[in-house]
């Protein structure tokens, strides 16, 4: 039986290094593992080289140091290996983290997880992208992918604000985006259907469907149920953003977590300006080039996206007893 060994795919920008070795080495003694090989990402390489090296050194799980564009390289390279990935929050979001309830600041904690706890299967969301000059790429996600007011959030943000402030940062790009948004014209087929036109200020296609802050976008969404999650943001009228920003965090945040609070959403009327749907299969087709992103990163101007479900795709390391 081949021995244990762990890996660090790791972003040297984010989070303290020191801190985060020293609790890696108190993790890897503690469970009795031999050292550990450590990688570090690159401009040139977010993380998806770097696990297949470590993949191919026999690493039986993978620990994503950095942020969610580091997690989500990482769980690229590890789509269907079996190779679990252990997450070590250190970045802005941690948005994976946050959607299976693991820690978000405890590096210790997650280190300890990441050799002592247990795996988790998780469905990976997979992005067949067409770039505005027509070139197809092939991506995981593992929260949401988007095109509307959340890409044009993410491409706004200001790197320096984000450093300091963190996720509150997309706060300010998004308030300096809704001036200039505009409904974008699309066709869009759901799981083989016949094609439809619409018209939105937002298509984002889940996974998971929590945000920082709270937010809880996509109420039904898990992570591990082999669909994926569409919300639809049309706001009408000069109150429309205003009841998406309600529908967003007073309805799915609060009134869903009690008895109550679901009697009160069933008993009101809907909200028209944003529309959930579910499905295996999603492709879209924009009239016109929209910036795109996954998991929070820009991948620049799209003008078609098809979107799938690999289910139970991804091994996540949670923690003992909690699965």
């Amino acid at each position: 039986m081949k021995s244990p060994r762990a890996a660090v795919v790791h972003n040297p920008i984010k989070g303290n290094t020191a801190r985060l070795k020293k609790a890696h080495k108190a993790a890897e003694k503690a469970a009795g593992w031999g050292s550990s090989i450590w990688v570090e990402t690159s401009l040139e390489d977010a993380g998806q080289e770097a696990t297949r090296t470590v993949l191919a050194r026999g690493a039986t799980v993978v620990l994503a140091a950095g942020g969610d564009g580091t997690v989500r390289a990482v769980a690229e390279a590890l789509r269907g290996t079996g190779v679990p990935i252990g997450l070590i929050p250190v970045g802005t979001g941690n948005l994976l983290a946050r959607n299976l309830g693991l820690t978000l600041s405890n590096i210790e904690e997650a280190a300890h997880t990441a050799f002592a706890g247990q795996t988790r299967a998780i469905d990976l969301g997979v992005a067949d992208v067409t770039s505005a000059e027509g070139e197809h790429s092939e991506h995981v996600f593992l929260v949401m992918a988007g095109v509307g007011l959340d890409a044009k959030m993410i491409a706004l943000t200001n790197p320096r604000l984000k450093k300091a402030v963190g996720w509150l940062a997309y706060v300010d790009a998004g308030v300096r985006a809704l001036p200039n948004l505009k409904p974008i014209k699309l066709r869009f087929s759901r799981d083989g259907a016949p094609e439809r036109s619409a018209s939105a200020h937002t298509v984002l296609v889940g996974n998971c469907g929590l945000l920082p802050g709270g937010i809880l976008l996509m109420p039904d969404a898990k992570p591990d149920d082999g669909l994926l999650d569409v919300a639809v943001l049309r706001p009408q009228g000069p109150f429309g953003w205003l009841k998406v920003w309600n529908k967003v965090t007073w309805e799915n945040g609060v009134l869903r977590k009690s008895a109550l609070g679901r009697q009160i959403i069933d008993l009101s009327r809907d909200v028209k300006d944003v529309t959930y749907l579910t499905g295996k299969d999603l492709k879209l087709r924009l009239d016109t080039p929209q910036e795109f992103q996954l998991d929070g990163d820009e991948f620049g101007l799209t003008k078609a996206v098809h979107a799938w479900v690999d289910p139970g795709a991804l091994e996540v390391m949670v923690p003992a007893g909690s699965v």
